[in-house]
Parts: structure tokens; sequence; C-alpha cells
């Protein structure tokens, strides 16, 4: 089996009206918090005056319980972040961030109000984000010759690895990353290029 996950492949938007108040609700990819932080600051700029800037990410796989997180940014605790958190958990969808802008409209929703208004609008996104397949990649380490080294990259490439580093010495050392499933291909095609001299494995 493929280790592989969807992850979003471009951002979305939804806007909403509830009971008066304006509820903007920004999907994005998110590998990272850093990616987060810069998003927020990103949409505080865009959409100045809001009452509360409310959201929730998963960092990793869909099942990543470690590099996520949410705020409920004021609003009153559990109204916001966590219904977020969990329309995006529920979704199998992996590195996805949520924003949610609200403009207080006059009207107090209450706590299942503002849990339904905030999740709602991640609900519809999470529906119709559009997804790229994320294959989960390993380290390799591996020494060649200089005269190996154009073909050996080729092949790298030719199954959607990633090149990390190149040190030259007195040979080459590489270090990049490949699926677990182009292992045995790639060290097929390594063997034939290198009459068998070569083999690589996981390093982990």
């Amino acid at each position: 089996m493929t280790e592989s996950y969807s992850i979003p492949e471009s951002n979305l938007l939804i806007e909403e009206e509830i009971k008066h108040s304006r509820f903007i609700s920004f999907l994005f990819h998110c590998p990272s918090q850093d990616t987060l932080k810069l998003t927020l600051t990103n949409i505080k700029q865009e959409y100045p005056g809001a009452s509360h800037y409310c959201y929730a990410y998963v960092a990793g796989a869909p099942n990543d319980m470690v590099n996520i997180g949410s705020s409920d940014d004021g609003e009153p605790a559990g109204s916001a972040g966590r219904p977020m958190l969990a329309s995006l958990q529920g979704a199998n969808i992996g590195e996805v961030g949520a924003i949610v802008v609200r403009y207080f409209g006059g009207t107090k929703l209450g706590v299942g109000g503002l849990v339904r208004a905030y999740s709602s609008g991640v609900k519809q996104g999470m529906q119709q984000l559009s997804v790229v397949t994320k294959f989960i990649r390993y380290p390799i380490s591996l020494s060649c010759s200089y005269a190996q080294l154009a073909d050996i990259e080729y092949i790298v490439a030719q199954h959607d690895g990633v090149m990390l580093t190149k040190e030259f010495t007195d040979k080459v050392e590489l270090k990049f990353e490949l699926a677990k499933d182009a292992l045995e291909h790639f060290n097929t095609q390594l063997a034939t290029l290198t009459q068998g001299e070569l083999q690589v494995k996981f390093t982990v």
C-alpha cells in the first residue's frame, strides 16, 4: 500500500451571514505552525477590525495528533477553535489550516449557535477543497562516483524523489528521500546502472 495522504491544492474562501454576523472561512495548505502564523497575520491585514480571528490546523498527516492546534480568540471556550478542528480532522485531509473571521452583527448566538456557525464554513469548504496526493518519503544516504552522479540524479527524479544534499569529496555523498513503494524499482534501476555495485536502503 502506498503511504500517502491528501493535502490542499489551493486556498478556498467561504463567506456566510448568520444572524447579522459575517463569517469568513479561509482554508489553506498548512504544513507547519509557522505557515499558520504567517497566514493569520495576512488575514488580519486583509480583514481589519474583525471581532474574532479563530483558527484550527492539522500540520501533518490527517491522523496526526501532535502537530495540531486551535484558538477561540476570545469567543466562549470550546465554541470556535475546537469545532473547527473537529471539522478538519473529520475530512481525512492533512496539512490543512482554517481561519474564520467574524464581524459581530449585534445578535449573540450562544455557545451552540457559535459551534454551528464556526464549523459551518469549514465543513462546506472541506467538501469543496481541491486536493493533491502527498507521498510520505524516507531518507536515504548513498556514496557514488562523480561519473555515476548524473544517472543517479536522473533516477531519483524519475521516482519522484527529493534530493536533499550533495557533498563532494573523493566521492559524492548524496542524501535524498524516496517513497517506500518506490524503493524496489529504484534499486533495480540502480543495480542495472552500476552493474550491481550500488544498492540503497532507508536510513530510518
